[in-house]
């Protein structure tokens, strides 16, 4: 089993509201609609944009197109 893989930094606010949900690395995110997490406060869109950019990177965890 490998470590999980931290979240990016997307500010205090979005990784409280995050973990508050659960989800304390990428690898929490997986099956997670990002746009759902628009609705937690604190979760604005920098986070998400930055969200999106290191889940969509090649190889990410969660990274679309990855088998699962």
């Amino acid at each position: 089993m490998t470590d999980p893989t931290p979240l990016p930094p997307i500010g205090r606010p979005a990784t409280r509201a995050l973990a508050e949900e659960g989800i304390n690395s990428l690898d929490d995110l997986r099956g997670r609609d990002i746009d759902e997490l628009a609705s937690l406060h604190g979760v604005g869109p920098k986070a998400l944009r930055l969200l999106r950019e290191v889940l969509d990177a090649p190889g990410a965890a969660g990274a679309s197109g990855e088998s699962g």
